[in-house]
């Protein structure tokens, strides 16, 4: 009998939500995502040091503290494209999440990095938060070519707004959605009652309905549960703990989401505007809340990570 992840790679692209390089090897994923929080976290691991340090040593000197932390990032980059055989996403700092002109200018920034190391912009998502800012910017991104990821992902209306501006993949936020809900209401929720996994199938299911071409991939999740009820999401990026799970099960996995059935399915369209946005939104308690959140979260390990560059240069 195949085990849990063998059967979900039937349905549902894997990819590793990781920095650690050893996993992916470990766990063959389609693709990888980093964030902030993940290259902080294997920056300060004595076996990924020395490309902190290469960084320090290449640019430190002539260049400064940001410039480093890009080139650490993609140094990252670099090293998961060598292990795994699709794209590697890679964030722009966090707190650009409501300058459209300065998220633009940052992603051409790590583009040109990897294409002078060889890397081609295929192999790349530029991942952006899903503020309308930065939704703005990726679209214009994605019209020269610039593929991008919008993370920190909680609603209707930002995943609207990406499929409408032709972004090619977007990162609904599972668990952080249970997160929220389990603490406002004080109930567990298991299953296809999850309303993070309910987000996801709602976006899923009007993106087929409509034709729209975006990539869901369903991310920041809790439990294998979460994961199991959403088996037939274009992708799913998964941290080590739960593939480690899903590995060590044989029980069965059946396909949840799929493009025939979610385009028979009753939904009304929604034309998506700055000011639609921006009240849906305002309308969303949750979304709204936990996008600042993890703008504010990822700023703050920016920072660390500003601080380690600048003790090593």
């Amino acid at each position: 009998m195949a085990n849990q992840l063998e059967q979900l790679k039937q349905f549902t692209t894997v990819v590793a939500d990781t920095g650690d390089f050893e996993s992916m090897r470990e766990y063959e994923p389609q693709d990888a995502t980093t964030n902030p929080s993940l290259i902080l976290k294997a920056s300060q691991q004595e076996q990924y040091a020395h490309l902190v340090d290469k960084a320090v040593a290449d640019f430190g000197g002539s260049g400064s503290v940001e410039a480093v932390i890009d080139r650490v990032l993609v140094a990252f980059g670099k090293e998961i494209l060598q292990i795994v055989p699709g794209r590697v996403s890679t964030e722009v700092d966090a707190r650009l999440s409501f300058d459209e002109a300065a998220t633009i200018a940052k992603a051409k920034e790590i583009i040109g990095l990897y294409e002078d190391g060889g890397i081609e912009r295929e192999r790349i998502l530029i991942k952006i938060a899903s503020t309308w800012e930065g939704i703005a910017a990726a679209t214009k991104l994605q019209e020269e070519g610039i593929s991008c990821n919008l993370t920190l992902m909680f609603s209707l209306a930002q995943a609207i707004a990406c499929a409408e501006g032709g972004i090619q993949l977007i990162s609904p936020f599972v668990g952080r959605i249970y997160d929220w809900f389990k603490k406002d209401t004080g109930k567990e929720y298991t299953g296809a009652e999850d309303p993070g996994v309910q987000s996801v199938q709602q976006i899923y299911n009007y993106y087929r309905k409509f034709g729209f071409e975006t990539e869901v991939m369903g991310a920041s999740f809790r439990n294998t549960s979460q994961i199991i009820e959403l088996a037939g999401c274009d992708l799913l990026t998964i941290g080590t703990g739960l593939l480690e799970d899903l590995q060590n099960s044989e029980d069965p996995i059946e396909k949840k989401l799929d493009p025939e059935v979610a385009a028979q399915s009753d939904i009304e369209a929604i034309a998506m505007d700055e000011n639609t946005f921006r009240f849906m939104m305002n309308e969303d308690a949750m979304a709204t809340e936990k996008t600042a959140e993890g703008i504010r979260n990822f700023s703050a390990d920016i920072r660390k990570m500003e601080t380690l560059i600048a003790n090593k240069m």
